[in-house]
C-alpha cells in the first residue's frame, strides 16, 4: 500500500490508520500562505504540534538529504511544478528514521494557476524494511548458488518452482526450463525414474529426499541430494513444497552446504513431516511422559494426546512447540535418503 492508496479509502479507515500513527496530511493556501498539517503528519515527523508551525520548508528540513530532490522546492511548488508521488527517507528530530510514501496534489484555477497544495504521507517504514531485507536474502541464495551449487527452492500449488536465477547460470537450461520442469538438469539416465518418484510423493503430501546426478552448463557432471517437503498452513490446508539442494561427494557428506540449513520456510516445512509415532518414540529416547512434554512445551495434556494421534492439523503451531521442547531435550530429527524420518537422542 502506498500514499496513493489512501486517496480511495473511506474516511473510517483513514482515521484508524492516522489515529495508529501510519498516515497524516497537509494543505496549503499560496494566496494566504495558509499551511495546515494534521495532527497524524505531526506524529510521522516526530514533531510536537504546539512547539512547531506547519511549514513545508520544515518537511523539506527533515527528508534525508540525498532524497530531497524527491520533493519539489517551495519555489516550484508555487510555480505550478509538483512531483506527484515519491519515496524517502525521513529522519525525525529524535534522530529516528522513517519510510514515507509521499502523494502531492496541486490545485489550479481554471485558467491554470497554481491555488494550493495537498498531500498525504503514509509510514511504509516496516514494509520497506522487509523489501531490503528479502533483497539481501535473494543476493545471498544467488551468491551461495554460485559458490557452493547450494539453494534452497519452493513450489506453488500451481506446480511451478521457484529457484534463483544463478541455477540456470550453473546448468544452461533457462530458469523458466527449470522452474516449470527442475529434473531437466538431472542426467537423462536417471531423469525418468527419479522424477516419478517425486511427483508420486507430491501427490501423496509425503516428504522427499533423494540424490541424483546433475550435469552442469560447463559440462560437468555432480551429485546432488535434493529435499523437498510439504507446507501446511495452521488449519491443514497444503500450501505447496519448500525444499533445498546441495552437491554431496560420493562418500554422502555434503559438499558446501553452508546456508542452505538458516532457511526458516524449510525448517518449518520439515517439521510438520513430524507424525504422532514420531512424537512418541522421541518421548521413549528421552524416558518422558505425555505430562512431562506438555509441561516442557507449554502445551495442555489433551493437545499432546492429540498430536500423539494425529488429531491436530498438520500445520498446528502446537506440533512445532511439542518438537522444540524434543529438540531441547536432545532429541534430533533426522531425513533419510529414502525418505524415512529417523529419531535420535543426543
Amino acid at each position: 500500500m502506498d500514499a496513493a492508496d489512501l486517496r480511495s479509502s473511506s474516511d473510517v479507515f483513514l482515521r484508524i490508520i492516522e489515529e495508529s500513527g501510519f498516515a497524516g496530511g497537509w494543505h496549503w493556501v499560496f494566496a494566504t500562505g495558509e499551511q495546515r498539517w494534521s495532527p497524524g503528519f505531526f506524529r510521522l515527523l516526530g514533531l510536537d504540534p504546539v512547539r512547531n508551525a506547519a511549514s513545508y520548508d520544515l518537511l523539506l528540513d527533515l527528508v534525508h538529504p540525498e532524497d530531497r530532490s524527491r520533493l519539489a522546492t517551495p519555489g516550484e511548488v508555487v510555480q505550478g511544478h509538483v512531483i506527484p508521488t515519491a519515496l524517502l527517507r525521513l529522519i525525525r528530530p529524535n534522530g529516528e528514521l522513517r519510510i514515507l510514501s509521499v502523494m502531492s496534489e496541486l490545485r489550479v484555477s481554471p485558467e491554470g494557476r497554481p491555488l494550493a497544495l495537498s498531500g498525504v504521507a503514509l509510514d511504509v517504514t516496516d514494509r520497506e524494511r522487509l523489501r531490503q531485507m528479502q533483497a539481501a536474502e535473494q543476493r545471498r541464495r544467488q551468491a551461495l548458488y554460485l559458490s557452493s551449487y547450494a539453494t534452497t527452492y519452493s513450489m506453488g500449488v500451481d506446480l511451478l518452482h521457484q529457484f534463483p536465477v544463478e541455477v540456470a547460470r550453473v546448468h544452461g537450461p533457462s530458469l523458466q526450463e527449470i522452474n516449470l520442469d527442475p529434473f531437466v538438469m538431472i542426467v537423462p539416465g536417471e531423469r525418468e525414474a527419479f522424477r516419478d518418484r517425486a511427483w508420486d510423493l507430491h501427490d501423496r503430501r509425503l516428504h522427499f529426499q533423494g540424490t541424483a546426478h546433475e550435469r552442469l552448463a560447463n559440462g560437468e557432471v555432480w551429485h546432488f541430494r535434493i529435499v523437498g517437503v510439504p507446507l501446511w498452513d495452521e488449519a491443514g490446508r497444503y500450501l505447496g513444497r519448500a525444499g533445498v539442494k546441495y552437491p554431496i561427494h560420493e562418500s554422502g557428506a555434503p559438499v558446501h552446504a553452508t546456508g542452505t540449513r538458516g532457511d526458516s520456510r524449510l525448517r518449518h516445512a520439515l517439521e510438520q513431516a513430524v507424525r504422532g509415532h514420531h512424537l512418541r518414540a522421541a518421548r521413549g529416547l528421552l524416558d518422558w511422559s505425555m505430562m512431562r512434554l506438555a509441561e516442557a512445551s507449554g502445551l495442555s495434556l489433551s493437545t499432546v494426546r492429540r498430536l500423539e494421534v494425529n488429531a491436530e492439523a498438520q500445520g498446528a503451531r502446537s506440533l512445532h512447540k511439542a518438537i522444540a521442547a524434543l529438540r531441547a531435550g536432545g532429541i534430533r530429527f533426522i531425513t533419510l535418503d529414502d525418505g524415512t524420518l529417523a529419531v535420535s537422542k543426543s
